[in-house]
């Protein structure tokens, strides 16, 4: 009988003593969920081009000159500084541009996080600070792995003497960061994570031209918002720059098919500023970081030509590229911009004559018609594409097809 007593006794003192580190653990977790303030935001833009049904088309996305310091890193070198844009990605077909992406933190305390960005249907083209790779092929994501936030710091960043697009994203809030190359020979620090690449994934947005009007559409049953709208497509701008003179029209949401008319171009670019970056805000971009964007892109969003801008549902964002933060911050925000080039008639008119003259007698206006193709940059490939698709002479096909082949 005693004994029974005393077993019974042991056992109730152990169910107290594990009670009493159950509540310990559990009031440990608890203060730090509470200690943990850490908040990541993410822009970044997508760009594609429409072809004449809407749906996106192939292209050469890296093409052209590179408009990034020469300090960031591409998958052309693996051991680190660039020194050309002859990187594995340059000639490659794709649909989609993965543009300047960088992810900000937030925090009032030093701490350690884990930071991976998988992106499954696309190759990582560059980047900044060094990072690590899912795998050997720089394909299907960028792991930055462990890297320090440091509020307390005012690091003097790396900067060189031209400008550049890079630039405009450090004029942010943020805390630094630090991170250690993999052979841990160099420590970088930084305002953001960056990292670009290019990809063979639908967007959710189906642009054409139907005489004088926009038709936008959503791609896929699955991006419609009727009963779901965590797919929602919003605060779509059509935007055209004509000569310099300036036109948009702003759409909330899209609700189907909508037909929006080509813009009257009687508007300035403060006032498309203003409405993009009132759009990124109501998003969940901080003010700043909504003017970091547009200073970023403005040179290249608002050129010449006939596009789109429309915010991609954070559900698309995150299928396409899932982010991992460990810890688990208490917000993340991501903010991805779509962004549609349309073929306009007047573009496909001019290149048309341009390609005429290149079979010219004359020299100089052969040289001329070069330099006046050359003015629509990466988009002059999808353009004699489009053009090709109707076009019946032979003699003016086989003038395109000698110009689309890769020299």
């Amino acid at each position: 009988m005693k004994s029974s007593l005393l077993i019974l006794a042991i056992a109730g003192c152990l169910a107290l003593t594990l009670t009493f580190l159950d509540l310990n653990v559990s009031e440990k977790a608890h203060a730090q969920s509470l200690s943990n303030d850490l908040v990541v935001h993410e822009w970044g833009t997508f760009t594609s081009i429409a072809g004449k049904s809407g749906i996106a088309v192939d292209w050469r996305p890296l093409g052209g000159a590179s408009d990034l310091p020469k300090f960031v890193y591409t998958s052309a070198d693996k051991k680190g500084w660039r020194g050309s844009y002859n990187d594995p990605g340059k000639g490659r077909v794709a649909k989609v541009r993965m543009e300047t992406p960088v992810i900000y933190f937030y925090t009032a305390r030093e701490m350690e996080v884990d930071v991976k960005v998988a992106f499954p249907n696309g190759t990582i083209t560059e980047w900044y600070p060094q990072a690590g790779w899912a795998n050997a092929r720089f394909e299907s994501g960028i792991n930055w792995g462990k890297i320090k936030l440091l509020p307390n710091e005012t690091p003097n960043y790396l900067r060189e003497v031209a400008d550049s697009h890079y630039y405009p994203a450090r004029e942010t809030d943020s805390v630094p960061i630090q991170v250690c190359n993999p052979d841990k020979t160099k420590i970088e620090k930084e305002k953001f994570l960056f990292y670009r690449g290019v990809g063979d994934f639908e967007l959710p947005l189906k642009v054409r031209l139907n005489g004088g009007k926009v038709v936008l559409n959503t791609i896929e049953e699955k991006y419609s918002s009727k009963g779901n709208p965590g797919r929602n497509i919003t605060n779509l701008i059509v935007f055209e720059n004509l000569g310099g003179r300036i036109g948009y029209n702003f759409v909330p949401t899209l609700s189907g098919e909508t037909i929006v008319e080509r813009p009257a171009l009687s508007k300035n670019l403060t006032q498309v500023f203003d409405e993009l970056e009132k759009a990124l805000v109501t998003q969940g971009l901080y003010e700043k970081e909504a003017k970091a964007m547009i200073e970023t892109w403005k040179d290249s969003w608002f050129e010449e030509g006939l596009r789109v801008f429309y915010l991609l549902p954070r559900r698309t964002t995150d299928e396409i590229l899932p982010l991992t933060v460990q810890p688990r911050p208490q917000q993340t925000v991501r903010v991805l911009v779509g962004r549609t080039e349309i073929i306009t008639p007047e573009m496909e008119q001019d290149v048309r004559k341009q390609v005429g003259l290149l079979r010219s007698t004359s020299k100089e206006v052969r040289k001329e018609a070069q330099s006046n193709l050359k003015r629509y940059g990466r988009f002059y490939e999808p353009i004699l594409k489009n053009i090709l698709e109707s076009e019946r002479d032979a003699k003016v096909r086989a003038q395109i097809q000698k110009l689309i082949e890769p020299s």
